[in-house]
């Protein structure tokens, strides 16, 4: 039961080169085929956390691998997306391009504070993933953006921003820090209640 976690982490890593390669080789033929690859994904991402915590092996390694997979996955279904409708992606790319802005502002401040890339898994960037999870089925299912995309954008935006201010906030490098009011507790020395989300 203990290496139930690093396989389901581990198979979420294989399906973003997997994912890929449908996009760019197979084209809109593979559309319904990445669907059901993202949505498995995002299984094994909510019960790799649960089965880990259950069977007491969830480490800062394993959480930091997490979220590095995470990140991996993500990324695939993007350029996934980019690879079926360039033209779509084409109009939204300054949205895109702050999104990845922000993304690459988490990881340079949380290095410049404390040497280690962030690993929060904040309530808010969960939320975000849910929106990324909508957002990507419009896009790769039904080629079309709409309020789905505009949601991620907003919800990416303003989780990002939470994890800028947890990450200033915290007095020293921790993962699993629900949000930046939770990061402010931590701080001020207040006990830090264990709060457990769907990952």
């Amino acid at each position: 039961m203990k290496t139930i976690p690093y396989i389901l982490i581990a198979t979420r890593f294989i399906l973003a080169p997997i994912i890929l390669f449908l996009a760019y080789f197979k084209g809109e033929e593979s559309e319904f085929l990445i669907l059901i690859l993202m949505y498995f994904g995002l299984l094994t991402d909510i019960f790799d956390g649960i089965i880990a915590r259950k069977v007491g092996v969830s480490s800062e390694k394993l959480r930091r691998l997490d979220s590095q997979t995470d990140l991996v996955f993500w990324l695939s279904l993007g350029f996934a997306a980019y690879f079926l409708n360039p033209e779509l992606i084409k109009t939204e790319w300054l949205s895109i391009l702050l999104i990845f802005i922000m993304e690459a502002l988490c990881y340079i401040i949380s290095i410049w504070r404390f040497g280690k890339e962030t690993c929060t898994h904040a309530f808010l960037s969960k939320m975000w993933g849910l929106s990324l999870l909508i957002a990507f089925t419009y896009l790769i299912g039904f080629q079309e953006a709409g309020w789905a995309f505009y949601l991620t954008i907003v919800l990416g935006l303003v989780s990002h921003i939470d994890v800028i201010l947890i990450v200033l906030i915290l007095p020293k490098w921790q993962f699993d820090i629900p949000s930046s009011y939770h990061a402010w507790k931590i701080r001020n020395g207040k006990q830090r209640k264990k709060t457990i989300f769907f990952n």
